[in-house]
């Protein structure tokens, strides 16, 4: 396929080396979820003292276990965290991050989500907030979990 537009020059997608070249990395399956309320507001979480990367905030989830489906885990993750009640159908696919940590890749489908039962409320020690999506770049963040900040805010 030929390709168009201008040479990018170094740097560009042509002559950025691949991050996981070279890497006998495992992968991590991540689902998570931005929660949008009525005001158009995402609901983020920082991550507790003790756990990885703690202070950084994140979007709602955890890992998919064997034989899990993703949406199935995020139901079961956002009723741990948060005691919320959510169905799959409820749960929107929208975009998914691809990170390489230094031990581990992390692949996780964010899906978005309007309609839930109950109030958010943290059951691990985190801290919620409910952001404006223009104002999620202002909250430190995990890697993996920056480029969804600029779809999000594009997007909603």
């Amino acid at each position: 396929m030929p390709t168009t537009g201008p040479d990018d020059g170094p740097g560009g997608c042509w002559g950025a080396p691949f991050a996981g070249v070279g890497k006998d990395l495992p992968t991590v399956l991540v689902a998570a979820a931005a929660l949008i309320d009525a005001d158009g507001r995402v609901l983020i979480a920082k991550r507790p003292e003790g756990k990885s990367m703690a202070g950084l905030w994140e979007f709602p989830g955890g890992k998919v276990d064997a034989g899990e489906l993703p949406e199935t885990a995020l139901v079961r993750e956002l009723k741990e965290e948060l005691n919320l009640d959510i169905t799959e159908s409820c749960l929107a696919p929208f975009t998914f991050a691809s990170h390489a940590y230094d031990d581990f890749h992390l692949l996780m489908p964010l899906y978005l989500c309007r309609v839930w039962q109950g109030v958010p409320a943290p059951q691990e020690g985190q801290e919620l907030k409910w952001v404006m999506p223009v104002r999620l770049a202002d909250y430190p963040m995990p890697p993996a979990d920056v480029p969804l900040v600029a779809m999000l805010r594009d997007y909603l």
